[in-house]
């Protein structure tokens, strides 16, 4: 009979949590005892797992050990993971993190299943296993095939952000202001998650500027892509909040090291793992955020030649953040995790 583990999910009543929590369901995963974690301002309160309400237990520094936990998933923010993700090593579980905090450290490993499952075997160092930031993950997804067909030398990306990558109280300011729109109140409402209004709008600010002139986020993708790929690719970033609730897209230019076919990108692309072409443009066929919620693919379209480079293509590439972007990634960690490590 195959092994099963004692999972924790960290931030379990969070807007990742309660994805990490649906995809852990649809797959079936290989679990003994599933505890939901999160502040002591949860306790009383519940999540639905398999049909069952389990009651949200506070995070403290002992829960792991006293809940015999081997794989923690951390989904609370970044100041959260560094407090508690030590204690949850120090117990004896892998840490699968979806905050920034360890990404960039070096002795943490950065993993996209799909890109760089070998990099899992280096978890042992720390205990920690990092999720990539967002709108890095549905990129380099997209990326690597094409790295390893063209020897990939520049991307150019401008992303277009939904609401849920800033959290639950961003998609509902969201939804607040589209609602005082209707009410002829728009001018009254306030904005406290973005720093303008985000109701019929695009704010060009993803974090907080940095002296280059560059946000935090726009650095996140040049830095994680690095030590993602193990490459280093010249990446520019532009990064743009949408009004949209869920799903992530993203408009690249990539240039190559020798002349590129459109039609074979597709091919290439068609059987990637995880990805999904979808690019009949004069049939209006194309990815979009609409079409990619709840799914656990990357969807990419809009595949075309430059017009003036035979080595340059664009495309379009969208996926649902909070899945592909977070939940999905780190629950494919943990699989990845127990297929190479679980039963030595």
């Amino acid at each position: 009979m195959s092994r099963k583990y004692n999972v924790a999910v960290v931030g379990a009543n969070g807007a990742v949590g309660e994805e990490i929590l649906r995809v852990l369901e649809e797959i079936d995963f290989p679990l003994s005892k599933l505890v939901p974690l999160a502040s002591s301002r949860s306790l009383g309160k519940s999540v639905t797992f398999n049909g069952s309400d389990l009651p949200i237990q506070e995070l403290t520094h002992t829960v792991f050990e006293e809940e015999n936990i081997q794989i923690a998933l951390f989904s609370a923010g970044g100041s959260v993971s560094a407090e508690f993700a030590p204690s949850a090593v120090k117990a004896g579980a892998v840490v699968i993190d979806n905050t920034s905090h360890f990404r960039m450290e070096e002795n943490v490993p950065l993993v996209v299943p799909e890109v760089n499952p070998e990099d899992i075997a280096q978890w042992k160092a720390t205990g920690i296993i990092s999720n990539p930031n967002c709108s890095t993950i549905q990129m380099v997804q997209a990326l690597k095939p094409l790295d390893d067909a063209y020897d990939l030398k520049r991307v150019d990306v401008s992303t277009y952000q939904a609401t849920s990558g800033a959290g639950k109280s961003a998609m509902e300011e969201l939804v607040s202001q589209m609602q005082d729109f209707f009410s002829f109140k728009l001018d009254e409402s306030e904005h406290k998650a973005f720093a303008h209004q985000i109701a019929l709008n695009v704010i060009p600010q993803i974090d907080k500027f940095l002296d280059n002139g560059y946000t935090k986020e726009e650095m996140k993708m040049v830095n994680e892509t690095t030590k993602i790929m193990h490459k280093n690719i010249e990446l520019s970033a532009t990064c743009v909040r949408v009004p949209t609730l869920r799903g992530h897209a993203e408009a690249l230019t990539l240039t190559f090291g020798c002349d590129v076919e459109a039609s074979k990108v597709r091919d290439i692309l068609s059987m990637a793992p995880n990805i999904v072409v979808i690019d009949k443009p004069f049939e209006s066929l194309y990815p979009m955020p609409a079409l990619c919620v709840d799914k656990n693919e990357t969807f990419v379209g809009r595949i075309r030649n430059d017009n003036y480079r035979k080595n340059m293509i664009h495309m379009f590439v969208v996926a649902d953040n909070l899945r592909v972007g977070a939940a999905t990634n780190a629950v494919r960690i943990a699989q990845k995790w127990v297929e190479m490590e679980g039963d030595k």
